[in-house]
Parts: structure tokens; C-alpha cells; sequence
């Protein structure tokens, strides 16, 4: 059976702000049907690299918690630490970048909690039935919650094509050790030429595969379990994931992070389609959007969601200018023009393979 799939455009009128319009769509596509009463809800979101601007507004995020609010549950907005290299590597970079960027109790109506911990080691493995991943490794605040809502910020991505509910959940959801194995069919190494030989990493492994000879260090994967410790630890950033894994199947492991995720409790899921810039909001800078803003969707089928919101970009015309416009267009697909070393499709044919939800959608149209 088709999902339904809600959507509004931007347009206001008088007498309705566009969040209040945001209220009114998740409204009327049902999530006020779940039982939120006394819940745990984790609401996971993108706070945004330090530099980038295309990001969601907080005050999108204060719509969702306080609506979960009214209806008993008790919300907190969420994401896992990140595995490059950046300013949202540790749970207090995370949260200092999160308040930089505007995201607060106060701007947000709920607390902040870094899914998994400090050093993002603070996970639970998660069976699922997938054809790559047979534990995936969440965020423990993830999993301690009762119900699960992301709130997705759509745009280009160039690992993935695009950036939806599904890279959201599954990607955003991983711990630095999930991280590491959907991109990664090995383990980190160790930058030479940037090692100091502090033997901070060695001092933060549990397996004793790191050891440091001439002042530099070294790691042996027969021993090492890819957990991640090492590169969160590194002051210099010399440690280093492996990125030897082809974007079809970085994919289809999102695609099985994911399910590990949502399956089994209540989930529903916003997608804001707006500022849709070539690149992830992880990226220190936005380029100018490639494509006009289109709306805001909602569903309780995060694949379905995704496909609508990706038809609904191929409607559109690229924005002059923009690296969609100046890249060669060898088919009609924008997201594949912007991004050929990659194809989304992959990502949910499989997603609807293994049963996150299907791609087959009714559009429902909120005037």
C-alpha cells in the first residue's frame, strides 16, 4: 500500500505564521496519534557545522517539542558526534557549536542531549536484519527514548546524492564506531606526517593495538575493533577513518542504520525542504542552494518521505549560478547532475527492501 506523505508550501497568510503552519501540517498527518503521554522522545536533528548557515532554524525545532509537549511526552533534541574532523567531535564541542548556532532550552523549548557521550563511545548495538550490518552501533540516548522523531533538513549531500530523513536517521543516529562502518569496510590509520607521538590515542585504546614507535604512532588492525576512540582523541587529528567503502553500499548500510533505529517503537518524521545547498550541513560553509525552496513534508514512512521530497526537487529548475546549474547535465536527475560519483537511488530501493517502507507515496496536499 502507497504511505501517505503530508506537504505545504511556504506561503503564509495573514493570521499564520510559517511555524504555526508547521504545527498545523504534523497535526494533520497524524502525530498527535501516537500515545506520547509521560514518553521519552528524542527528536534528531542536525545542529549544524560551525561556518555553515543552511542548517534548520531552531525555531522549526521548538514547533516539534512543543507539540510533543502538549500531548504529554517529553521531548529532547539529539545527535551523535561526529567522525571527521570538526567542531561537533565531542559532546562539549557539539553542544558549545549547538548554542553558537542558536539551538538552546530556551530557543528550542526542550534540552540538548549528545546521543552518545563524551567521547562518542557511548553506544548500544542494535540486532537488525540487514545484508551488511547485523549490529548497528546507536547513540544510547537514541535507544533509551520511547518514541523517535527526525526532523530533517533536505539538501544535497555528496556521499549520498541527498541528505533526508533516511541519511538523518541512519548516519546521524551512529555512533563514531557506526560512523566508522558504514564508511568503512576497514579501520583507522594513522597520518604520519601529522603524528606528534603523544600516545594519547594509545592511552584511550582498549585493545592495545596502538603503539608508538619513533615518536609516532601506529595502529594493528588484527587487533583494533574500529570503535573510534583513537581519531576523537587524536589532538593533532593525525588518526584517520578509512573511507574505502563505494557510495552504493554506504547507502544501503545508512539504509540498515536506520531500520535499527525506528523499528520496533513509535516513529514519524518532517522533512523541511529549503536552502537545499549541494553539500551536507556538516561541511564548515553552504553553497549557494542548487535548487528554488519547495516546502515542508511529513509521514510516519521515512522512505516514502524521501522519494517524495526528491520528486518534488526534480520538478524544479536549477537555481542560476549554482553548481547544479554549472555542472554538466547528463540526465534529467538533478541530484545525480550535482553529485555523479554517487546515485541516491540505491539507498532507498534498499531501504524498501529490507522494510523500512516503501516508495510507492499519496501525496496529500495542506493549503
Amino acid at each position: 500500500m502507497a504511505s501517505k506523505v503530508y506537504y505545504c508550501d511556504l506561503r503564509t497568510r495573514h493570521g499564520e505564521t510559517l511555524l504555526q503552519k508547521l504545527r498545523r501540517l504534523i497535526k494533520t498527518a497524524g502525530m498527535d496519534q501516537i500515545d506520547f503521554d509521560g514518553k521519552f522522545t528524542a527528536i534528531k536533528l542536525h545542529f549544524g557545522e560551525l561556518g555553515n548557515l543552511a542548517f534548520l532554524r531552531p525555531n522549526y525545532s521548538k514547533v516539534v517539542a512543543d507539540f510533543v509537549k502538549e500531548l504529554g511526552g517529553r521531548p529532547f533534541l539529539t545527535d551523535c558526534n561526529t567522525l571527521y574532523v570538526g567542531s561537533r567531535k565531542n559532546a562539549l564541542d557539539h553542544m558549545d557549536t549547538a548554542m553558537e548556532n542558536g539551538f538552546s532550552p530556551l530557543s528550542t523549548g526542550c534540552q540538548i542531549i549528545i546521543a552518545d557521550g563524551l567521547k562518542g563511545t557511548d553506544d548500544v548495538y542494535v540486532p537488525v536484519e540487514g545484508e551488511y550490518v547485523k549490529e548497528a552501533k546507536i547513540g544510547r540516548a537514541v535507544m533509551d527514548a520511547d518514541i523517535f522523531i527526525s526532523l530533517s533538513h533536505f539538501k544535497g549531500h555528496e556521499g549520498t546524492g541527498f541528505g533526508g530523513a533516511i541519511k538523518n536517521i541512519g548516519m546521524g543516529c551512529g555512533s563514531r564506531a557506526g560512523k566508522m562502518e558504514m564508511h568503512s569496510a576497514g579501520k583507522p590509520y594513522v597520518d604520519q606526517a601529522k603524528c606528534i607521538g603523544c600516545a594519547i590515542c594509545q592511552k584511550n585504546c582498549a585493545h592495545d593495538a596502538i603503539t608508538i614507535e619513533d615518536r609516532k604512532a601506529s595502529i594493528d588492525h588484527s587487533k583494533c575493533v574500529g570503535c573510534g576512540r583513537c581519531i576523537g582523541a587524536c589532538p593533532k587529528d593525525a588518526t584517520r577513518p578509512a573511507e574505502d567503502e563505494s557510495n552504493d553500499i554506504l547507502n544501503r548500510k545508512i539504509a540498515e542504520y536506520s531500520l535499527a533505529v525506528v523499528q520496533g517503537r513509535p516513529h514519524f518524521h518532517i522533512s523541511l525542504v529549503i536552502d537545499i545547498s549541494p553539500y551536507c550541513d556538516c561541511h564548515a560553509e553552504n553553497d549557494l542552494p542548487i535548487l528554488p525552496d519547495i516546502g515542508m513534508f511529513a509521514s510516519f514512512d521515512p522512505v516514502a518521505l524521501d522519494q517524495a521530497c526528491v520528486d518534488a526537487c526534480l520538478k524544479q529548475q536549477p537555481i542560476p549560478g549554482s553548481r547544479l546549474d554549472e555542472m554538466p547535465h547528463v540526465c534529467e536527475d538533478h541530484f545525480i547532475n550535482s553529485q555523479p560519483a554517487t546515485d541516491w537511488r540505491s539507498q532507498l530501493a534498499h531501504a524498501e527492501k529490507i522494510g523500512l517502507g516503501t516508495r510507492d507515496y499519496e501525496l496529500i496536499e495542506m493549503r
